[in-house]
């Protein structure tokens, strides 16, 4: 296993403050900022980066380049946030979920998922 580049600082507010920016420009000229002319064109932009990202990621790891994966990674992070801000929502909202799943099983977060689905389509 390769060693991580760096190691996170306790109480990194890092996304945070960089979903900050990303709210501020809503709204802004699309001619001076790369993030204002992805809210400017709207839903499947921002969507088709963020797959695009993805595709990025996988190749990523599977070249097996660390530095490269990280990079990918951090593109399809930002472009994340770029679409929570669209849709209204918060780094916070989704670290708070990933909390709440602490300590579940994946197969244990699955059965969950599939019981509130069923529910759903219940009516319960």
């Amino acid at each position: 296993m390769n060693e991580p580049l760096s190691m996170p600082v306790a109480g990194d507010d890092t996304l945070a403050r960089l979903a900050d920016v990303i709210d501020s420009r809503h709204g802004g000229d699309p001619d001076k900022s790369y993030v204002a002319r992805l809210f400017h064109k709207g839903t499947d932009a921002i969507l088709k980066k963020v797959g695009e990202e993805a595709t990025e990621v996988v190749m990523a790891a599977k070249d097996g380049v660390p530095e490269r994966l990280v990079g990918e990674v951090a593109d399809l992070w930002f472009h994340s946030l770029v679409a929570l801000s669209h849709f209204g929502l918060r780094p916070e909202q989704v670290l708070a979920e990933l909390r709440r799943r602490e300590g579940l099983s994946g197969l244990e977060e699955f059965a969950l998922r599939k019981l509130r689905q069923r529910e759903n389509s219940e009516g319960g």
